[in-house]
């Protein structure tokens, strides 16, 4: 059969376009949405096992993940490696769980929104205490911590769209090292332990202060302003990015230390609440889905900043 010009060379063209169309790096439209980017996450734990207030989440030594309000408010949940999410713990009366942060290889802190606490959870005997306890708290909602045991809670208050971040010392001392600010939610920390970052959910900032060894914090600096959407939980990975939960578009921003956003990855759920990175070389990011209670996972690049000091905790059982 011989074919005019004109058709070899449609031909060639549609042939071109079928070969990048589904290959790996490639988005693609989604048919009859031309501007849909398809999520980049997948499922990890069964839809709507947690509650609307769905959070946490952070990896243990052994590979497990931990996210708060499995079933029920007031419960911690454990996640394997392979998905399968089974009951952990419940917190005491009154409290109900938010961000969770490892302070060594056998120890968690919860930031308890319900009851003004941070607490402590002991990963083998599965006791609860009160680690810091302050009234002047709004409801603490998310917790960083330094390699030497220093956390820092944001502390949003959403009626009036302030916020505010504390200092806990080791050995639980409380002291309020941030003031006047808007909704202080997602809250991380730096590789080197120089710079806590603080995000702003209704405000939409991101703010950069320096850090002491002592937790003081000084030099208050805007990062990134983003124009839509908001923010929820971050985390930092060893190169210094910060991975940051965007509620409500369902994504999360990829930001340098620069404040530059380097990528952005789409997710299936739309509110994404938080976020941790675990896995065998600690490039698998775990988030926190409220709208469709559950976890959903990506990889990462680079392995993510808590991953590395929670190797090193393990060094020093």
């Amino acid at each position: 059969m011989i074919l005019h010009n004109s058709t070899l060379l449609f031909m060639c063209a549609f042939g071109l376009a079928l070969r990048g169309f589904g290959q790996p790096g490639t988005a693609q439209p989604t048919m009859g949405q031309p501007n849909v980017v398809p999520p980049v996450s997948k499922t990890f734990t069964a839809p709507e096992e947690f509650t609307g207030n769905c959070e946490g989440p952070a990896v243990d030594a052994d590979g497990n993940i931990y996210a708060v309000n499995f079933a029920q408010d007031g419960t911690i949940a454990q996640i394997s490696r392979r998905g399968k999410t089974s009951f952990f713990i419940t917190l005491p009366k009154g409290s109900t769980g938010n961000g969770i942060r490892f302070g060594d290889a056998n120890t968690f802190y919860i930031a308890d929104f319900t009851g003004h606490n941070v607490l402590k959870a002991n990963l083998e005997t599965r006791e609860v205490t009160v680690y810091a306890h302050e009234p002047r708290m709004n409801q603490p909602n998310d917790l960083a911590i330094t390699r030497s045991g220093h956390i820092f809670c944001s502390d949003p208050n959403w009626k009036e769209g302030t916020g505010q971040v504390w200092h806990v010392a080791p050995g639980g001392t409380v002291r309020l090292v941030a003031e006047n600010m808007g909704t202080t939610n997602g809250i991380d920390i730096s590789p080197d332990e120089k710079t806590l970052y603080v995000n702003e959910s209704v405000q939409r900032n991101v703010w950069a202060f320096d850090l002491a060894p002592d937790g003081t914090l000084s030099n208050k600096r805007l990062l990134l302003k983003f124009e839509e959407g908001g923010m929820d939980g971050m985390r930092c990975a060893t190169n210094g990015d910060l991975y940051i939960a965007r509620h409500g578009l369902g994504q999360v921003a990829v930001v340098s230390p620069a404040g530059k956003v380097i990528k952005t990855i789409p997710t299936i759920g739309k509110k994404v609440s938080n976020i941790c990175f675990g896995g065998r070389n600690g490039k698998t990011c775990y988030i926190t889905l409220q709208d469709r209670g559950c976890l959903e996972t990506f990889k990462a690049k680079t392995p993510g900043r808590e991953w590395v000091m929670m190797k090193e905790f393990t060094k020093k059982r």
